[in-house]
């Protein structure tokens, strides 16, 4: 019975090992990009991206909970415009705040995660016109903690994050389109 239980340890070790290795070989930052073609000007994407009471209208997580408590402070819109949220564990709380929004191309904007995992990001909006679409992309950074790099062993964030991206893009390019 004694062996049983230190070949069990001692196999828990090496996985636990493993998974701590591989976790400690991620890398210290992440990116997560996706892009859409919209068949419309940029002027008229930009300002629903530009004013957090617009996002409501596209964003893919301001439905999944309908008793999320939501707070706007700062500018009404632009640089210095800040949106704060808490609701339940699909959305977490946290907050947005435009840091820089220079029409009708690009808007970066300091994404602050408290729960259910703290993390300090930035997303970045860009819009390329070209004739008459306009190429726009988004895209989320930010450094990876242990705990996260750990969490990445398990879950691919790409994926996790990018088919939010990929509906949020969808839905500007419906509401544009127009």
């Amino acid at each position: 019975m004694f062996e049983v239980i230190t070949v069990i340890a001692v196999v828990l070790a090496i996985v636990i090992a493993v998974v701590l290795i591989l976790a400690a070989t991620k890398p210290a930052a992440f990116s997560v990009e996706r892009a859409i073609t919209i068949a419309a000007p940029a002027e008229r994407i930009f300002p629903l991206i530009n004013d957090f009471h617009q996002w409501g209208k596209w964003s893919p997580w301001e439905n999944r909970d309908p008793a999320m408590k939501r707070s706007f402070s700062g500018a009404v819109s632009g640089a210095g415009a800040i949106y704060g949220w808490e609701g339940n564990n699909n959305v977490g709380s946290g907050r947005m705040e435009i840091l820089e929004a220079s029409a009708p191309l690009k808007i970066l904007i300091k994404l602050d995660f408290f729960k259910p995992f703290e993390g300090h990001n930035t997303a970045e909006f860009t819009m390329l016109p070209q004739g008459g679409t306009t190429y726009l992309s988004w895209v989320m950074r930010g450094p990876s903690s242990f705990i996260s790099k750990l969490m990445q062993v398990f879950m691919n964030l790409d994926r996790m994050i990018g088919k939010d991206f990929e509906a949020g893009l969808a839905n500007l390019k419906n509401l544009t389109e127009k």
